[in-house]
């Protein structure tokens, strides 16, 4: 599992760099202003999971899966609820890496 860095984006705006999503997943920082960035760029759709580690009356919360489509990218934002109590970071799999590329940015929030 690759750790992500965290971009933050100043006032007048930054480049973001992406870089390949991991096969065995990667992990990023969560909270408030906090956005994954997948780009992908594949000739077939991918979906991307995100751990959610917490309960409710205990039950489990269902991991929020995403679809990024062929050739498309998606925003998802990483809350908190994603904060694994062990690593305090958001676990992030995939179901295929092949030309998928993530960044991880966060917006300061007023």
């Amino acid at each position: 599992m690759a750790a992500l860095t965290t971009t933050v984006v100043p006032l007048p705006g930054v480049a973001v760099a992406y870089t390949a999503a991991a096969a065995g997943g990667d992990d990023c920082q969560t909270g408030a202003g906090v956005v994954l960035l997948v780009k992908n760029g594949d000739a077939a759709d991918h979906t991307v999971t995100l751990a959610t580690p917490g309960t409710v009356n205990g039950l489990a919360i269902a991991d929020r899966t995403v679809t990024v489509a062929a050739g498309a990218e998606q925003a998802i934002p990483v809350t908190n609820d994603y904060r694994g109590p062990a690593t305090g970071r958001a676990a992030i799999t995939y179901d295929a890496v092949t030309s998928v590329s993530v960044a991880v940015v966060r917006v300061p929030v007023s």
